[in-house]
């Protein structure tokens, strides 16, 4: 179930070269997790998303499956944020995703895409996303989320990782200044 989301932070971001979940396991993803207010327009729609791949996925016994992955972080996608000692990530919900095709990255105006150097986006900013939410069966059963693209959509405090330096953190260093440092 495809689900656009609008206005939300951008945490643990690896959008531009696929990394190995585990070492040496030879699955290299990109990673995105976004947090989400509860109650909001995007948590409904992930919420409802979620119902919906479960039902399709799981059949007669949608409930009882989709009560027993809840809170699994092994097992579903969307987790409390309380649960988590990290920046933003308190009174949140939280939706983990991840990809092995390199989801689009753009600024403002979706026909500008951004390149890894241009820091935007970073961890803490403002974002919107499109995700799809979907139920797997089978060994590894759960609910999943895999995103496809990310516009950055406004600054935010940046996260500890957080947002690379720029040319406004600096001064012009004169020509002649090496004799000062010696």
């Amino acid at each position: 179930m495809k689900v656009k989301l609008k206005k939300v932070r951008l945490s643990f971001p690896n959008l531009w070269e696929p990394k190995e979940f585990k070492t040496g396991d030879g699955k290299p993803r990109f990673d995105a997790t976004f947090l989400i207010e509860p109650g909001s327009d995007n948590d409904k729609a992930i919420r409802a998303a979620i119902l919906d791949a479960a039902k399709e996925t799981y059949g007669a016994k949608w409930q009882a499956i989709l009560k027993s992955l809840e809170g699994n972080s092994n097992k579903y996608a969307y987790l409390d944020g309380n649960l988590k000692d990290y920046d933003g990530y308190e009174g949140m919900m939280y939706l983990a995703c991840h990809s092995k095709a390199r989801p689009y990255i753009c600024d403002r105006d979706p026909n500008v895409a951004l390149a890894a150097d241009s820091g935007r986006p970073y961890a803490g900013c403002y974002v919107n996303a499109t995700v799809e939410i979907y139920a797997q069966k089978g060994e590894n059963q759960g609910i999943r989320a895999s995103f496809t693209g990310v516009q950055f959509a406004a600054d935010g405090d940046a996260f500890s990782a957080g947002k690379p330096a720029s040319p406004e953190d600096f001064d012009t260093v004169e020509e002649g200044a090496e004799e000062d440092l010696l």
